[in-house]
């Protein structure tokens, strides 16, 4: 039971009121969970956008019931549900099935009133900016994506029985999604090759990679040992044998003394400076260093590289534009709640981050979903 609860899903899709935003109003008529700038949410809405959100959380564990918690405080309903639809748990104890049926609730509720508000919320802000899509524009769009994604009207319709949603609800999902993308517009500029060549020139290492040398060290603890260390390198013993016998590094101690694919400004400051200037395969040192007396060899180097900046525009310019989306988002969401979160009324049991006077329990995190996604 708890494991069935605690799976949570994004909504796979939106809400269908009323597309006239009212600017006046207060409090939350009774047969409402919140009311937008006095526009009220209809339980109705709410119960029905709260079984679409229960059907995509079900259909990730294909064959598990769809459990629908949408009765605070008690929740009777759903525990009448979960005793009908899961046999398992059919004599479990009410008071435990209430619990999991809060915990559900909790879940889903705070993603279907985010929905729900945001979708006011949009509308409102597309109206105080002049924006406006006509129905014929909701209709073409609707139809291109069916087009493309749906290889008969018939495949469409088992979609919205799957589901859980109308067409209603899917034409007013292109609606706000139409409004949002004329909200962003407002805050993106077009991407120049100034911009590139700037961000180019700014994240060098994106573009490239740095010279790397593998190198041999023996790490001694005193000049004496160091000088030991070498000299039986020079008489032919191996590294696998002076480095187990003299080196104090743990890195490499027991692999002769290996380290691969040193990139400058990793290793100790001397032992960096003069093992990216020495020459390959040639015993060096001691040289003395933060943690003692090191003797090396450079036994590979592999030079940098480097995109050119024709090479790289592609992956800037997609770089740039996901950026610049971002904010777009951010800065759409940030005016919105500025302007509608304080005309924004929710009944305590339904209350989430963007009602007015929130305040999150204790230990609890919020999150909030975009409208759009």
């Amino acid at each position: 039971m708890r494991k069935y609860f605690r799976r949570t899903a994004a909504l796979c899709a939106f809400f269908a009121l009323s597309a006239v935003v009212a600017a006046c109003g207060s409090g939350v008529p009774g047969n409402s969970v919140a009311d937008v700038a006095g526009n009220p949410i209809t339980t109705q809405a709410f119960n029905h956008w709260m079984y679409v959100a229960a059907k995509s959380q079900a259909s990730q564990s294909p064959g598990s019931p769809v459990i629908v918690p949408n009765d605070p405080p008690n929740f009777d309903h759903c525990v009448a549900q979960v005793r009908a639809q899961i046999t398992a748990l059919a004599k479990t104890p009410t008071k435990q099935l209430r619990a999991d049926c809060k915990q559900l609730f909790t879940s889903i509720s705070s993603q279907v009133m985010d929905y729900l508000i945001k979708g006011y919320w949009y509308q409102a802000e597309a109206a105080r900016d002049h924006i406006s899509v006509t129905n014929a524009q909701v209709e073409n769009a609707l139809n291109t994506a069916k087009a493309q994604q749906f290889a008969n009207p018939a495949q469409f319709q088992t979609f919205l029985s799957q589901t859980g949603q109308t067409l209603d609800d899917i034409l007013f999902r292109f609606r706000i999604n139409q409004l949002f993308t004329k909200l962003l517009a407002k805050h993106t500029t077009k991407i120049t090759q100034a911009s590139i060549q700037n961000y180019y020139n700014t994240h060098p290492t994106q573009f490239g990679t740095p010279e790397s040398r593998n190198i041999r060290i023996v790490l001694a603890s005193s000049l004496a040992q160091a000088n030991a260390a070498k000299a039986a390198l020079e008489s032919g013993q191996s590294w696998n044998v002076v480095a187990k016998k003299y080196s104090t590094d743990p890195t490499s101690r027991n692999s002769g003394g290996l380290l691969k694919g040193v990139v400058k400004g990793e290793e100790d400051t001397a032992l960096d400076q003069a093992a990216f200037s020495a020459p390959l395969n040639k015993l060096l040192g001691p040289i003395k260093g933060q943690f003692g007396y090191y003797v090396f060899e450079v036994i590979a180097s592999k030079p940098a590289t480097q995109q050119s900046l024709a090479q790289a525009t592609a992956l800037i310019r997609e770089t740039l534009t996901g950026q610049q989306q971002t904010d777009a988002q951010n800065a759409v969401i940030k005016a919105a709640t500025k302007h509608w979160r304080s005309q924004t009324t929710c009944r305590s049991a339904y209350a989430m981050s963007d009602c007015n006077g929130y305040k999150a329990p204790k230990g609890s995190t919020t999150t909030s979903t975009s409208t759009t996604g």
